[in-house]
């Protein structure tokens, strides 16, 4: 019994270190060796474009996103505009037609979903009107910078190539501790699919900016998001979602830690499903460094809310064997407390909040976990109102 408590230990701290150190410096020593390997782009290429935006109930910013779009700096003729309004209730229906009146010369469209079903379902909705050759989608609240459009297409330069995602650049890091803690952990996972898109294929995109070709688009299911979907889909396909990080996006994070949290609870909807979805993925002679970045990008990350449980409880029962299992414990006890110490004090110190954030982000696992076992899980969230 002692044996199998002491495994489980061990591999719980190692799936921890992993998804949180050993994988993004492993990365750092294997990009050293793959500098010479950097994305070729064609700014000639410029084939036609539908920029989709969806939209529910974005009356306070689907404005600005449509003044945002028609600025884009792509060839005219070669370039459609569509809105996705997602069963919106509010303005943003009535606000996009009136535009689309006031603005003749562009090729706007509004398309109205009339049952409610989440994004994925109004991208897959809104996907079977495009006649385009490529699909280009964004969020209502980001703002795409001018050349976005086409450093996406210029990424297109291979066949193989059927996804690319774009930066996103969060513009409120120094708002909040909240904002600032989820800037920097996206600045840090954004350096991990650099590497991983000129070594071969990213493991994951963002729903502020993105392309792929309108013939390999796929209707996921609506409780599934692209960011996590669409990259694993065409890696399992041989194929590669690649990041092209100037194209460019801006988008503000959350700044207080009930929409923070909310969103990471979101995220994690279908969390179980994602920590081995497929068991292809294990084949490392097939897809080669593939299996090492979904292994170390996503398994490991997905398996956190059990491992830190698993890792606490066996180190509690190991407390008596040793002074290593003592000094373990107490670091994870010190830990949770600080975690909990910033909670009740609302302190500044960099530290405090980045134990914070990541207690946080364990807990929306959990949450995530618990939504799915009870069936309650959907497609759809309430957004968060400090990122608009």
């Amino acid at each position: 019994m002692e044996l199998l408590i002491k495994i489980i230990f061990y591999i719980s701290a190692f799936i921890i270190t992993w998804a949180m150190v050993g994988y993004p410096l492993s990365l750092k020593i294997i990009g050293r060796f793959y500098r010479s390997k950097k994305l070729i782009k064609d700014y000639d290429y410029h084939p036609t474009v539908t920029v989709m935006v969806v939209a529910h109930n974005e009356e306070k910013v689907i404005l600005e996103k449509l003044n945002n779009i028609i600025e884009l700096d792509y060839p005219k003729e070669k370039i459609e505009f569509l809105i996705s309004s997602d069963n919106s209730t509010d303005k943003t229906n009535e606000i996009v037609k009136l535009f689309i009146d006031d603005h003749p010369e562009f090729n706007i469209r509004l398309y109205e979903v009339k049952a409610r079903m989440g994004k994925t379902n109004a991208q897959n909705e809104a996907h079977k009107t495009v006649t385009t050759e490529f699909l280009v989608m964004t969020d209502a609240n980001s703002i795409m910078k001018k050349n976005a459009v086409k450093e996406l297409m210029a990424s297109f330069t291979e066949e193989d190539i059927v996804y690319v995602s774009g930066k996103l650049s969060i513009i409120n890091q120094d708002t909040s501790d909240v904002s600032n803690a989820e800037a920097s952990y996206w600045d840090s996972d954004l350096a991990v699919r650099e590497v991983e898109s000129r070594i071969q294929t990213i493991t994951a995109g963002n729903g502020a900016l993105y392309a792929c070709r309108t013939k390999d688009y796929f209707d996921f299911d609506p409780i599934q998001c692209h960011d996590s979907a669409m990259p694993l889909f065409y890696g399992l396909q041989g194929k590669r979602a690649i990041a092209n990080h100037d194209a460019i996006a801006y988008e503000k994070a959350g700044e207080v830690i009930e929409d923070e949290f909310g969103r990471k609870v979101r995220m994690n909807r279908i969390i179980l499903k994602h920590i081995l979805p497929d068991i292809r993925i294990l084949n490392v002679l097939k897809y080669r460094w593939f299996s090492y970045f979904y292994f170390g990008h996503r398994t490991c990350r997905y398996l956190l809310w059990i491992s830190h449980l698993l890792l606490f409880i066996a180190n509690m029962l190991l407390i008596k064997d040793s002074w290593f299992y003592m000094i373990t414990f107490m670091g994870q006890v010190l830990f949770y407390i600080l975690a909990l110490i910033r909670s009740l004090t609302k302190s500044k110190n960099k530290y405090l909040n980045l134990i914070y954030y990541y207690t946080i982000t364990i807990i929306a696992q959990w949450i995530g976990v618990f939504k799915i076992i009870t069936g309650k899980a959907k497609p759809f969230w309430d957004k968060a109102e400090s990122t608009r």
